[in-house]
């Protein structure tokens, strides 16, 4: 069968979907990968084929606008107005090369949400996946986006009105697309947030992220399909740059500092605090640079600068991860069982980030906006507290045993061989 993984964003919303499309490969299945064509290396190094859409998301988080969605609500907002055009070209990629492929099968994240439209036009099944618990309804716990955690009476109410203003925000952008573009069917109108079937009935919706972080509530229904984490595989041929490995062959095991793909607003300033900490907490640390804005020029011997690394390769070897705490570099920090420090910036970030500090892997999260040489420094030494490290290494022993996208391969393989079936 010819599968199309469809997903936006940064790395840490694409490398889930490889990890998906390798298991769909092995199965036999044709499997491209639809995203940035800045990720074409990465998925054709996996053995899959890349379907890129036009849009480069690195270029469009590092401008000034997107940054500055990320801090503040007004932000927010400017971004949100400032990307209506980016997101009317989106909406066209996606149909367009649903359309190129011809797939039998799509598998979408939401921020590809017209895929459920190129659907119904070709006549297939399009299953939508989840990277955080935000967009099923639940009375269990707030949304991850809402900036309080207790729940009451009202978090089902407040948790209704945020997937209601999702789709309110959706439909105002596929109205639009919809006038300028009179070859898509647009009545009736389809939920984005819960997938398409040719014959009406409900497809599986994948929650991907472990329910040993977040267990399931009771009052989903029985198409959520919490899988677990959908890891990369270790890639067993990789070798790491010879001052790097010199680096770790020369002391104690460092601790990792990188904030993926949030952009920092003073790279400088922020570096010096994290150098700061670490010499504070008397660690060795590595500072990787790339999307996140941390600068490796000038650091002291004690501490190496990394352009980039699999985590799967890097994380064994240190001793703990400090990190933005999106869900991909939460989950792979706590796969390997290592003390994380969660320095959210913005989204669910925070909701990882004391995911995490609940489950006892790591201290309280501290933003990244308050972040100084002690305040980070106090986080590290806690993190390397005994009782954290283990508390980390027993909840890595569980991530490891989950297979989260050997599961959901096998829930796809079988919706799609029914579907044939009755074809």
């Amino acid at each position: 069968m010819r599968i199309l993984l469809m997903t936006l964003g940064s790395r840490g919303d694409v490398q889930p979907f490889i990890a998906l499309g390798c298991e769909l490969k092995s199965d036999g299945h044709d499997v491209a990968v639809s995203t940035a064509a800045n990720f074409t290396d990465m998925i054709e190094k996996a053995g899959l084929r890349s379907a890129p859409v036009s849009v480069d998301m690195q270029a469009e988080l590092e401008g000034s606008v997107l940054m500055d969605g990320m801090r503040s609500l007004r932000g927010l907002i400017r971004a949100w107005r400032a990307s209506q055009d980016l997101m009317q070209t989106q909406l066209q990629d996606v149909w367009d090369v649903a359309h190129r492929e011809h797939p039998d099968v799509i598998v979408y994240h939401p921020k590809a949400f017209s895929a459920v439209y190129a659907a119904r036009a070709l006549g297939i099944v399009a299953m939508p996946v989840y990277l955080q618990p935000a967009y099923t309804l639940t009375g269990a716990f707030p949304n991850p986006i809402y900036p309080w955690r207790r729940s009451g009476f009202l978090t089902r109410p407040l948790n209704r009105a945020f997937l209601w203003l999702t789709r309110v925000g959706y439909g105002s952008l596929l109205k639009k697309w919809f006038a300028r573009n009179k070859d898509v069917p647009s009545d009736p109108p389809i939920d984005i947030l819960t997938g398409y079937h040719p014959a009406g009935t409900q497809v599986p919706r994948f929650h991907a992220f472990s329910r040993h972080l977040v267990p399931s509530p009771d009052d989903y229904g029985i198409h959520e399909k919490t899988t677990g984490y959908w890891f990369v595989e270790p890639d067993e041929t990789w070798q790491p740059p010879a001052d790097l490995e010199a680096f770790l062959s020369t002391g104690p095991a460092p601790v990792y500092v990188g904030f993926g793909s949030m952009p920092s607003q003073d790279a400088q300033a922020l570096t010096r605090d994290v150098v700061a900490a670490l010499d504070m907490a008397g660690q060795r640390g590595i500072i990787a640079t790339g999307w996140s804005g941390l600068s490796g020029t000038d650091l002291p011997p004690e501490h190496f600068a990394l352009e980039s690394a699999p985590h799967s390769w890097l994380f064994p070897r240190c001793a703990a991860v400090v990190h933005h705490g999106g869900a991909g570099s939460t989950h792979e920090g706590l796969r390997w069982g290592k003390p994380s420090v969660i320095c959210p910036v913005f989204g669910d970030q925070p909701f990882w980030g004391h995911v995490v500090a609940d489950l006892g892997a790591g201290p309280g999260p501290l933003k990244q906006k308050k972040i100084t040489g002690p305040l980070l420094a106090d986080r590290i030494t806690q993190a390397l507290d005994p009782a954290i490290a283990s508390a980390a290494a027993d909840i890595g022993n569980l991530l490891r045993a989950e297979g989260g996208a050997r599961q959901a391969a096998n829930i796809i393989t079988e919706i799609a061989t029914d579907r044939q079936t009755v074809d």
